[in-house]
């Protein structure tokens, strides 16, 4: 009888191994990327990077200027309202804040949209990216591909697809045009 159970647990086991084999993981081979260094020395990455500060900056231009007339009009306020009767010192006070509002309503109006047109850029470089990465560590034979910021020793560069991924992403997508109307930023953080 016990031979019987020996006998049957080995064949177990010899049905069992090359289950095991089979099944033995891939062995880890990683590249790195740095999505930073994308983003910014891309030409799709410099060419939204131009398009965004140009924007800022006409945006900052055409908001001072605004700002500066308010500024001129509330001292010119502050002139009259001492000689203005009671019911129209308080209507042009009203105006005057109203308009103050509407100032700093278009400020943040003009941010958000900044932000959303740079989001939905930065999305459509990461959509084009994703096929790149895909092709690059395909060709590689690597199955892991890890952020360079999250790597904290390494003694060579030889895993460092960055320049690669780099070109191909210039000739893909070389540009981008930056949409001021494009959809609000969500809320809530995306995870990378």
């Amino acid at each position: 009888m016990t031979k019987i159970l020996a006998f049957a647990l080995a064949g177990l086991a010899s049905l069992a191994i090359p289950a095991l084999a089979q099944s033995a993981p891939s062995p880890t081979k990683l590249v790195v990327i740095d999505k930073v260094a994308i983003m910014q020395m891309s030409k799709v990455g410099q060419d939204v990077a131009r398009q965004v500060q140009a924007i800022a900056n006409q945006a900052k231009n055409d908001l001072t200027a605004q700002g500066r007339a308010l500024q001129a009009e509330g001292r010119a306020l502050q002139q009259q309202v001492a000689i203005l009767a009671p019911d129209a010192k308080a209507k042009r006070l009203s105006a005057f804040q109203a308009r103050e509002r509407d100032l700093q309503g278009a400020a943040q109006k003009k941010d958000e949209q900044i932000k959303a047109g740079f989001f939905q850029a930065r999305q459509a470089m990461e959509q084009a990216l994703g096929p790149i990465l895909q092709e690059v560590v395909k060709e590689r034979g690597a199955n892991i591909v890890v952020d360079k910021q999250a790597v904290v020793f390494a003694t060579a560069n030889s895993f460092d697809i960055t320049a690669e991924v780099i070109e191909r992403l210039n000739q893909k997508m070389p540009t981008f045009r930056v949409n001021l109307n494009a959809p609000p930023v969500p809320t809530q953080p995306q995870r990378q």
